[in-house]
């Protein structure tokens, strides 16, 4: 008995390391895009990774079948939007978007409904009832971030004797 308990332990062990060897990089990928950090530079990101692959390992038994994928983007997602929504003055109010970040012109709602409709391809339907909220503002949060991101707002230059000191 103990050793068929082993024995399942490792297999476990082996299933989730090939699902993060599989799927780590790109929920990396999608929790920068999230936060707004650099791609070198992302501490933020890789804490909710590391947390939606705790809760997925943590629930890995329990899957029977469903996308470990689809567990830990959810997981991501909410865990997200609970520090983007609830906890205003929180971690993510305290710290901006990279400025050289895609994505860095949008606030928090709208980069999360466009990362999980754009980036990971999920219907307005399907991000709408994660996030709780109705599918209009989806559709309209997603329009509005869409726009920001094909023609973002012009930036104040620098004045030109600034500019002349900061190059010599």
């Amino acid at each position: 008995m103990r050793e068929r308990h082993a024995s399942q332990g490792a297999r476990r062990a082996r299933d989730f390391e090939s699902f993060v060897a599989g799927a780590g990089g790109r929920l990396l990928h999608a929790a920068t895009l999230l936060t707004g950090e650099a791609p070198h530079d992302n501490p933020r990101a890789r804490r909710l990774v590391t947390l939606a692959l705790a809760h997925t390992y943590a629930s890995w038994d329990r899957l029977r079948g469903e996308d470990p994928y689809d567990r830990a983007r959810e997981y991501l997602a909410t865990r997200f939007a609970r520090g983007a929504w609830h906890h205003h003055g929180g971690l993510l109010s305290r710290t901006r978007p990279h400025p050289d970040s895609a994505l860095a012109d949008l606030g928090p709602h709208e980069r999360l409904v466009l990362v999980l409709r754009l980036f990971e391809g999920i219907g307005e339907e399907q991000v709408s009832a994660l996030l709780g909220m109705p599918q209009e503002r989806v559709h309209a949060l997603c329009d509005r971030a869409t726009a920001t991101v094909l023609h973002p707002p012009r930036r104040a230059a620098r004045p030109v004797a600034e500019a002349g000191v900061a190059a010599s």
